[in-house]
């Protein structure tokens, strides 16, 4: 049987190896900011249960629009993920969510895991924005290059909210 302790100090080691941001609110609780490139952080919560790790993690929030596309693509990518899988919730914004018997639960585990989190959630951010907030973001576009603001950050949108590129 692997005891709290041993879960909390295996995941803290983890982390720390990492050198990943962290927080520990409690006893087996972890609410750890993992960097990206397209998604530029995903906070993802590590809380040891009684059996089980629960891993948590924001994605985005629900679509403005293509609700159906958005979701049938979170579904087919469903099938080709590690350890955790899309989920929504009562109001429709996306997270990934897991779960992990705590036996299982070692240094390298946490890393594949939180590895596996952040590989997810930034692959999928910029289809996810481009499907669900397309009209948001020409929005956005126009509006930024109208006010003479950067539009640095929405670059990978490009080819499809620069009306100089259409």
């Amino acid at each position: 049987m692997t005891s709290a302790v041993t879960v909390h100090e295996t995941i803290q080691a983890a982390l720390d190896e990492a050198e990943l941001a962290y927080t520990s609110p409690g006893e087996g609780q972890f609410f750890v900011v993992l960097p990206g490139t397209h998604k530029l952080a995903t906070n993802c919560w590590l809380v040891a249960g009684r059996h089980a790790l629960l891993v948590e993690a924001f994605v985005c929030r629900r679509p403005d629009e293509n609700a159906e596309e958005f979701y049938r693509f979170l579904l087919r990518r469903n099938a080709r993920l590690f350890a955790v899988a899309f989920s929504i919730d009562a109001a429709g914004d996306v997270y990934l969510v897991g779960r992990l018997p705590l036996t299982g639960i070692t240094t390298d585990e946490v890393d594949r895991v939180l590895g596996s989190v952040l590989q997810y959630a930034d692959e999928s951010f910029d289809p996810l924005l481009e499907i669900g907030f397309a009209s948001s973001i020409r929005k956005e576009w126009t509006w930024r290059q109208k006010n003479g603001e950067s539009t640095a950050n929405l670059q990978a949108f490009a080819r499809f909210a620069d009306p100089d590129r259409a």
